[in-house]
Formats: C-alpha cells, structure tokens, sequence
C-alpha cells in the first residue's frame, strides 16, 4: 500500500519531520511503502517543511535587543518566518512582552536581506507574533521599497481578520489590557489612513490583513499578495499530485478542534484526499468531542494518556499509525 504521512507539526512536542518519520517507520514495519510529507498552514513551522532554514541573520527583536534569525534562500526564493525574527516567544510570552512597543522591524530587515541577496520570490510565513504594529516597523526597514517591484511577495495566513480588529482579537494573547487594546485599535485605524494615503492600498478593505498584529496588511500595502498558508504550503510541495497517487494519506496535528477544519492542515488534506477518492484518516494529540466524527482518527490522549503522549509522543505516533495501518 502506498501511505503518504502529510501531517503537521504537535506542538511544544514533536516537527511535522518527526511526526512523518514516526509514520514512515510503521508503514516500513508493515511492508508499506511511505511517502513523508511534512505539511504546514503558514505559521509557526512552515520554513522547516519548505526546507529548513540555511542562513541565519542577526536582526531587531520584537523589544529592540538583538536577535539571531534563521531564514531560507534558494536559487531567487526566500523564505521568512515572522516568528523567528517578531514572534511572542523570543520575549518569553506575553508577560514578558511590551504590546505597545513590539515591532516587526526584524522582520523587514530579514525582507531587505532578502531583496540585498537577489530574491525575486519571497514568501512571509505568519503567526507567532509579539506585535500588533501593522507591519509599520517592518516597512520602515525595508530600505528602498521600490526594489519590491518586479518581486513576487507573497504572504502566507490563515486568517481573515480584519486591520484594526487585530487589536481585539490578537493583542490579549500578546499581554495588552483592554486599555492597551482600545490604543492599537486606534492606532491601527489611522495606519490604515497612512497607508492609503502613501501607497494608495485600503487595507481595511482587504480580508486576513490584521493577520499577525496587521503585518499582513503592511505588506498588502507594498504589493504583496495574502495567500491562505495552506494553499502555498501545497503548491511548494506539490502536495496535490502526491495525494492523488496514494492508497491513504495519514495526517495529524498536536489538537483537533474545529479550527483543525478551518483552513489548518487536518482539515485542508482531508478535503484534498476525499477529492480524488483516497481514504483518510488522522492522528492527533487530544480531540475535542464536537470533532469527533469530522475525520477518522486515533487520538493519543486516549490511546495512551496524555503523559506519556506529551513525554513519548513520537513512541505513541508510530504506534497509532500503526494501529490505522492494520486489518
């Protein structure tokens, strides 16, 4: 049987690479063929499955304070994750974060590496972000904005918040009180003056902008184009062809919860593979029971419990598959 593990990352316990390999390894045990595809919807993980980073740049942290920032450039194609250079966890959460001062500078800076080293491609993985300046900070690194013209920017999220309300549905996961809340909010209505103003782009008009705090939007404003992460994921990995030729595609992810079918990878690979007749089925850390009968899956709470799930997970990923690889 060709198996094709297009699965996503467990948070805070194993990559999508492990998740794959822990698969591949029980199909292997089976005598089934495996194709491993580590798969990612734009966020946090997505530079890993389009290669992994191969260089690494010192840039501005969401705070100011100097940070060492990982990045991919192939042939004329880079690739950004926001995370590694504005994300939440490089200032220890978001009680060690400052909601109003946080900027996207390191960001920008990484897209003036970018357009420095010749790209002509690049793509932005959003999510993970400390900020909600809407993008300003990374558009005031970007020396020379011009140079993005003839450059194919494409920006890849997953959701459809719109610019100003970034502050309300983002910024409370960031450390901001409602007090600091009402201020981007504010803040954030008259960037979108600004912007329309110098580059002629309503980006309160423009659906997923205040994706990341509104870098999405800042962007939007340069030229580029919001892609669902997924989608681009896909099309990187020419994902499409490689579930058309399997037999049964396993995927999985750290919660399946309704968002899991809201654009995420569970969600997304299982409508690809229902497409072309392919069975599916996933395999995930804990289930939420009003998901339950949205895909078949083995969940390893309830295989294993959930302490040895969070300290063996890749242990407990094999053995699920192959628990849904048997008779």
């Amino acid at each position: 049987m060709r198996v094709v593990a297009a699965v996503d990352k467990f948070r805070s316990t194993a990559t999508a690479a492990q998740v794959a390999a822990a698969i591949g390894h029980a199909c292997w045990e089976l005598g089934h063929e495996c194709v491993e595809v580590p798969v990612a919807d734009g966020g946090e993980g997505t530079l890993d499955v389009l290669g992994g980073a191969n260089r690494t740049s010192v840039v501005s942290g969401p705070l100011g304070d100097a940070v060492e920032a990982g990045w991919r450039m192939h042939r004329t194609t880079a690739v950004i994750e926001m995370a590694r250079a504005s994300g939440l966890d490089l200032v220890g959460g978001a009680a060690g974060n400052d909601a109003l001062a946080a900027s996207t500078s390191g960001t920008g800076e990484l897209i003036d590496m970018a357009l420095d080293a010749g790209a002509k491609k690049i793509i932005v993985c959003l999510g993970g972000s400390a900020t909600t300046d809407g993008g300003f900070g990374a558009l005031r690194a970007i020396h020379a904005p011009h140079r993005l013209r003839g450059v194919e920017l494409l920006v890849a999220c997953d959701v459809r918040t719109a610019f100003a309300d970034a502050a309300e549905v983002f910024a409370p996961q960031k450390g901001a009180s409602p007090a600091q809340v009402r201020l981007l909010r504010g803040r954030l209505e008259r960037l979108a003056q600004v912007y329309r103003q110098e580059y002629g782009v309503d980006v309160a008009t423009i659906e997923g902008a205040g994706a990341a705090g509104g870098l999405a939007g800042g962007l939007a404003a340069l030229g580029a184009k919001l892609v669902p992460g997924f989608d681009l994921v896909a099309d990187e990995l020419d994902l499409d062809d490689i579930v058309r030729r399997a037999d049964l595609v396993l995927t999985g992810e750290g919660h399946l919860d309704l968002q899991s079918f809201e654009g995420k990878v569970v969600g997304r690979v299982q409508e690809m593979a229902i497409s072309y007749g392919v069975a599916v089925a996933a395999i995930v850390g804990i289930v939420d029971p009003n998901v339950t009968e949205r895909v078949r899956h083995v969940s390893l709470e309830q295989m294993f419990g959930l302490e040895r799930a969070v300290n063996e997970p890749l242990w407990c990923i094999e053995r699920a598959a192959a628990t849904l690889l048997g008779p």
